[in-house]
């Protein structure tokens, strides 16, 4: 089967964020494994069948000429864009290649150096272009919108004419990505500065979405069923957190510890949920820099689960889905994790993973927060480090970033949403015993 080419790379992504803080690109990272050439016409029918159901659009890149080549030469055009890097364009048979791409229709994207832009013999050559923020662009903007604050005046960016092609990467800044996205007319940010982005609220907690809390008080009115409940929640982790740490409070005298999310809503029941979910409501959040700290989170919850075996139980499956959804509760709350989970009570196997890095699930996590670095060989070692094989990782991380993800997607541990079919393989995951 194709499938099976998927051991011959190795995998990660990064996600470009719209100005609606949504997900608008995904960016995936493929290097070989291996001196031999990759077979990119099996590797790129592989990604065919996992891209399945795509709700962004998809870019390929990678730093290896040969694949790069290959990808030029095969990516069919309705499948996925591909990034060209700069300095790959000195290689004459690479810009041969491009060339060749070009009149075949298919979809590049330009790619520099930190503080470059691309020829201006060569920009329409290319159907966006991804321009890096170096540290004397960001300081140069940062004083163009401190004299914008100052004066009233708007400022005008310093990266070139912004288009809705243009793409960014490097903005560290929580000010700057709103300058840029808000104001200067940028299409999408690469990655999302989370820390800056919680900086703000240093002094206080963040607080829920408040169309997280609508959506399911709107499900509860609706008559949903407990597990629909829980799988909207599950899109919100901080919701999920508040849920844990509520039912497991003193004042409520619930019998037992209560570890899982659909055994907190069952003990509570959807009445006292409602309740409880309308308490919240006068402190929600309408923050939109709040929502890709979140998508990310849910996307790590959701790897973790996908590349679990087909058919494990499903507590385990909850563990897993809790286990990532609590995996930045720190950052969410401003405090240091073990503070922050010492109100719950979590699963041993659970606790091992997030507190001490160790134990059955961790392995899981690594993978999972190793995958979003963008870095490919950082994923090829997180593999060896763990006994994972290429192929399972890589289909479930393409099962994951394929979910449609308007609004994050949910954990399979707290829904099984419809894919594609997918073997066990039961030699390449950790023990969970």
């Amino acid at each position: 089967m194709a499938a099976g080419f998927m051991n011959d790379v190795s995998l990660a992504y990064q996600f470009l964020w719209n100005a609606q803080r949504q997900p608008e690109q995904v960016w995936l990272y493929l290097e070989p494994l291996t001196a031999a050439p990759v077979n990119a016409r099996h590797l790129l029918a592989a990604l065919r069948r996992q891209w399945s159901a795509p709700c962004v659009k998809l870019t390929l890149s990678s730093t290896d000429a040969g694949l790069l080549s290959d990808l030029l030469a095969h990516t069919p055009l309705d499948l996925a864009q591909v990034e060209i890097p700069e300095r790959l364009l000195a290689d004459p048979a690479i810009t041969q290649q491009v060339l060749r791409a070009q009149q075949r229709g298919l979809q590049l994207v330009w790619r520099g150096e930190p503080g470059t832009q691309p020829r201006p013999d060569l920009t329409h050559s290319f159907a966006q272009t991804l321009l890096s923020l170096s540290a004397e662009d960001a300081l140069h903007n940062l004083r163009l919108l401190r004299a914008q604050s100052t004066s009233g005046t708007p400022a005008r960016a310093s990266t070139g004419a912004f288009a809705s092609h243009l793409l960014l990467d490097g903005v560290a800044n929580a000010s700057l990505l709103n300058y840029f996205l808000d104001q200067q007319g940028a299409s999408a940010l690469m990655g999302w500065p989370c820390e800056e982005v919680m900086f703000a609220y240093r002094q206080t907690s963040a607080q829920p979405a408040w169309h997280a809390l609508q959506s399911l008080l709107a499900l509860i009115e609706d008559d949903a069923a407990i597990e629909d409940v829980a799988c909207a929640m599950s899109q919100e982790p901080l919701l999920v957190y508040r849920l844990l740490r509520f039912v497991n409070s003193a004042g409520l005298a619930l019998k037992g510890e209560i570890t899982a999310l659909r055994h907190a809503l069952m003990m509570l029941g959807l009445v006292r949920i409602k309740s409880w979910l309308q308490a919240q409501l006068p402190q929600a959040s309408r923050d939109l820099n709040l929502h890709p700290i979140a998508t990310l989170t849910v996307m790590r919850a959701r790897f973790m689960t996908e590349l679990l075996d087909a058919g494990a139980a499903s507590e385990l499956q909850d563990e897993l889905a809790l286990c990532g959804l609590l995996s930045q509760m720190d950052l969410l709350m401003g405090e240091p994790l073990q503070l922050v989970l010492q109100a719950l009570a979590l699963a041993p196997r659970v606790s091992a993973a997030l507190l001490n890095h160790s134990g059955p699930y961790w392995p899981y996590l690594d993978l999972a927060i190793t995958l979003e670095s963008g870095q490919a060989q950082a994923t090829q070692a997180a593999c060896l480090r763990h006994g994972l094989d290429a192929e399972s990782v890589n289909l479930a991380l393409l099962r994951t970033i394929s979910t449609p993800c308007t609004s994050p997607a949910a954990p399979r541990g707290f829904v099984r949403p419809p894919g594609p079919a997918r073997q066990s393989h039961p030699h390449a995951h950790p023990s969970l015993h």
